[in-house]
This record gives C-alpha cells, structure tokens and sequence, in this order.
C-alpha cells in the first residue's frame, strides 16, 4: 500500500517540487488548500490528476484536525507560511498567526487524531511524523559563521520570530509527547518557481525583460548583503530524508557557501551578455529596517546522517532562472503577436 504524505503550501515553490519528489517515490500525495484556491492555476497545475486535495486552514484548527482525519498521512510536511520577510513587517500579527501558531495548529491536529495524551504517545496511536519547515531567518544577527543546529537565534524579522516559535514548538511536542517531529533548518533556496518578490527571481527576471528590450533598469537594495543560496528542488530531497530516520533530528539544509546580492547580479546580466553596471540602480525603498547582513550554512550534519548534498551550483541556479524567464517572456511575446487585437 502506498504511502501518504500531506503538504500544506502545496501550490509554493517548495511544495511543488516536494509533490513531484515524494509522487516519484510511490507516495500518494494530499495538498492542503484554502477556500477558493485553485491548484489548476499554480505551480502544480500539470501534477493536478496525480494529486489529491482537501480543504484547510493553518488558521482553523478543527479544519486541520479534519484535513489528518481524511488524508491519514505516514508524513506532514508543513510548507504553508507568510513567507516573504518584508511582507511580514506590514502583516506583523498574520505572520505571528500562520506561520508560528499555524505549527501548533497543526501539531494540535496529528496529536489529536493519533491519540496522543499529555502523557505521551498511546499504545495503540498511530505514527505520523511531522516535518516543520524551519528557516536560516531565525539565525538572524548572528553570533558565529557558519550556522548549524547549535547556533542561538536572534531573529530580525516577524518572520523570523515566528519561525523561531514554530521551530521550537516542535521541538516542544517531540520532546513533551514522543512525536515524530522534525524540523529542516533550509537556508536559501530558488528555482525558476521563486515567487516574484523575491530578490533571486526580481533579479532572473528583470534581466530577462531588459534583454528583450521590455524594460531599462533593476532597482535593489542592499547589494552586499549575502546568503546562503541553492537550488530548491535539491532541498525538498532533504526535507523527505529527514522524515525516514530512526530517530527524529533537526537539520540544516545549505551548501555551505555564500554569495552576495551583487554576485547574483552579476552573474545573471553574465547569462545575457550584458555589463550590470549599466542598469542596475540602487533604491533605499528595498533595505530592511533590521538587515540580516550574512547568513551562511554548516550542512555537516545533514551531509554525514542523511547522506544529502546539493548537485546545483549557485551560478548554474541563477542562469537556469534566467533562462527560463527569457523563455518565458518570449512565449508570451509571441502569444501577444499571435492574437487578434479587437478595435474597440
């Protein structure tokens, strides 16, 4: 029988490539989607008849306590969250709500339907193992270089903090209740997927737009900030390896290497032919109110217990997704040319 896997987040960039990971693997796969959502329209439409999906709400939780009850997954993977840091200074409270209290929600959920006491695990309950997407924005200000799961938080963010309580109300539940519960500390990770508003993806494609003559200039903000940067569909590997361990660890996910915004930059104007310094114009209106200057990854652990590492080089990251943008933006120039324009 196969097994079954639940994800919330499941239209993101990192639940989209977790489903066609876990989907490759035998899983049968449910998605959690809120109200009017509509997978045939996101990142997942092409997996749409592979999946299942089922309603749900990280801010309801008898709709979660429902969801775990339906699916009866082996695995959650919790990947839903505000995710975006400068949105989580204008959405303080919402942040807070869904990706901190959303863990415990969820936790909340799998403990009740596998019949968890205050006690500990039941005799007779199940063993769903929870995975609880953690982030490198806990780290913060940080105190050492490189981070691993020792370092001290010091978060910089709302995001951040509410990363933090979820990393550690996992921890709680595992501890407290003898659940399977881990959390995948994940620095940095693109794809042609990234959402818009992120730096990777503004970068990849602007630079796009401005080859094909559809825009003039890149406007960023603190161009020495520096990260810990690699390739998503790498790290969901990860996030299924850390749930099919004997005993349940924390990890950190990265590649142990950092490169600046200017590097990202750099590279991606390389990937077209064209010199940076010729668009690129700094704006105050995208620095931070708290910079997080560098974070940087020590995957030892991850690399020695899970046997994981990731394949994709930073450089061949960024000129996958510009390239993939410029394939895009062409289709779609094409399609525009293509069309009958009605004269209204």
């Amino acid at each position: 029988m196969a097994r079954r896997a639940l994800i919330t987040g499941i239209t993101g960039q990192d639940g989209s490539y977790l489903a066609e990971h876990l989907l490759e693997q035998g899983y049968q796969v449910w998605g959690l989607v809120r109200g009017q959502a509509n997978p045939r329209k996101s990142r997942i439409s092409r997996l749409v008849h592979d999946l299942r999906f089922i309603e749900g709400d990280l801010l309801d939780q008898s709709s979660l306590i429902g969801a775990i009850d339906r699916a009866q997954p082996d695995e959650v993977y919790n990947l839903g969250a505000i995710s975006y840091v400068p949105m989580s200074w204008q959405q303080a409270e919402l942040t807070g709500e869904v990706t901190g209290l959303g863990v415990l929600r969820m936790l909340e959920a799998i403990r009740t339907v596998s019949g968890v006491s205050s006690q500990g695990r039941s005799a007779s309950s199940g063993t769903i193992r929870f995975y609880q997407a953690s982030s490198s924005e806990m780290f913060g200000k940080v105190v050492e270089t490189p981070q691993s799961e020792t370092t001290t938080f010091h978060p910089r963010s709302p995001y951040g903090v509410a990363k933090a309580y979820g990393h550690y109300i996992t921890c709680n539940y595992r501890e407290s209740f003898g659940m399977y519960a881990v959390s995948g500390i994940l620095f940095n990770h693109e794809s042609p997927r990234r959402g818009m508003e992120f730096v990777t993806r503004k970068i990849s494609h602007t630079v796009a737009k401005i080859k094909l003559g559809m825009a003039t200039e890149l406007k960023l903000g603190n161009l020495d900030a520096r990260r810990d940067w690699g390739f998503a569909g790498d790290y969901v590997g990860a996030m299924h390896l850390m749930l099919q361990q004997d005993e349940p660890t924390d990890y950190v996910v990265g590649t142990g290497i950092m490169h600046s915004v200017r590097d990202a930059v750099r590279i991606a104007f390389d990937a077209v032919g064209l010199d940076w310094h010729d668009y690129v114009v700094v704006d105050k209106e995208f620095v931070r109110p708290a910079e997080v200057e560098t974070l940087c990854a020590d995957p030892s652990r991850a690399r020695r217990e899970l046997g994981w590492q990731p394949r994709l080089k930073f450089e061949e990251l960024m000129t996958m997704m510009v390239e993939s943008d410029l394939a895009q933006l062409t289709r779609a120039q094409k399609y525009d040319e293509l069309s009958p324009h009605a004269d209204w």
